[in-house]
């Protein structure tokens, strides 16, 4: 197991080298200049091309990719242009923020979608079920920013029950605020869960084991528990999984809307600013972050199945995701 571990994460390498060519490409064919925006429309042309060289924008593109590219091999993601200060030094600060509130989202996301996803295959073709299915098709349809904005007008501003802006400090403070964003975050994630556990649920309901369990009289809570869920839990962990690294990677809107002061809101303002050494360190890490939780979704499919630890062994440690 651990020689398959050390070979995803080498693996991780290309993954990270592939995003930050794409990025950095993106952000640097995009209109605008940096030393502009850093120094302002009232800066002298004498200043504005004194900063791009102190910044580095007079050389070719490709020899400040390599450029960069051999400074993140030596754990330097450079300075951002906005403020001078350490790109890394941002990320570490902002990052736990955003690992919160994705977190929260995805436990709303379980509490709500396997809950329901269990009842609606045990209650298929059902009112029930009906409804089920026609809710998570609106919440995988919800942009999550006007489904954001909605909660705040009646929550916030109506009522005046919960904080539409910031963080909290304290844990009843950030209690409050973070009930907004997490509903936001959860709801769209709670339907693909939903789905996933309902399809799960029922390939193993038809199974003759359950049959067998039943004719035994071991109590329906039991079956459901031991027996359906149990087996039915690859496919769910690798949607919820996946939902983890996408709300990691995705609460950048989120984020926004409610002025959380996360990895995403400082991605969205440093695109704004086009301080392209805080973007590509902010899209390296969550896409490093992104593949992390793909690989722990891969082992704990060893602990819920160890018929899946033995064919890594007998494959010689290569990933085989049943899904």
């Amino acid at each position: 197991m651990w020689k398959y571990i050390v070979k995803r994460l080498l693996m991780m390498i290309p993954i990270l080298l592939g995003v930050t060519f794409i990025v950095f490409f993106i952000m640097n064919l995009t209109p605008g200049d940096p030393a502009a925006i850093i120094l302002g429309d009232q800066a002298s042309a004498e200043a504005l091309e004194a900063k791009r060289i102190e910044l580095g924008l007079d050389k070719p593109l490709l020899v400040r990719y390599f450029t960069y590219i051999w400074d993140m091999l030596h754990g330097d993601l450079g300075t951002s242009y906005k403020n001078q200060i350490s790109v890394w030094d941002q990320v570490i600060d902002k990052f736990p923020n955003t690992a919160i509130l994705a977190v929260a989202g995805i436990l709303v996301a379980l509490l709500i979608g396997i809950p329901v996803g269990i009842l609606s295959a045990k209650k298929q073709y059902t009112i029930f079920d009906n409804t089920s299915m026609v809710l998570s098709l609106v919440g995988v349809s919800m942009p999550n920013f006007w489904l954001g904005l909605l909660l705040s007008m009646l929550f916030a501003l109506k009522l005046g029950w919960l904080p539409s802006q910031g963080m909290g400090s304290g844990f009843i403070p950030l209690l409050r605020s973070i009930i907004l964003p997490a509903l936001t975050l959860g709801t769209g994630s709670a339907a693909t869960v939903v789905r996933m556990t309902r399809s799960s649920m029922l390939d193993v309901i038809r199974q003759d084991y359950i049959s067998t369990a039943r004719a035994k009289g071991i109590p329906e809570k039991q079956v459901t528990r031991r027996h359906m869920l149990k087996n039915a839990m690859i496919p769910i962990v690798t949607a919820v999984g996946l939902q983890f690294g996408q709300l990691l990677g995705g609460a950048m809107l989120t984020e926004t809307v409610f002025s959380w002061p996360g990895l995403g809101r400082l991605m969205v303002d440093s695109i704004n600013s086009k301080d392209i050494p805080m973007v590509l360190g902010a899209v390296i890490f969550l896409a490093m972050m992104f593949s992390v939780v793909n690989l722990l979704v891969d082992i704990i499919y060893a602990f819920i199945d160890p018929r899946i630890k033995s064919q890594y062994k007998k494959a010689g440690f290569k990933a085989r995701r049943s899904v």
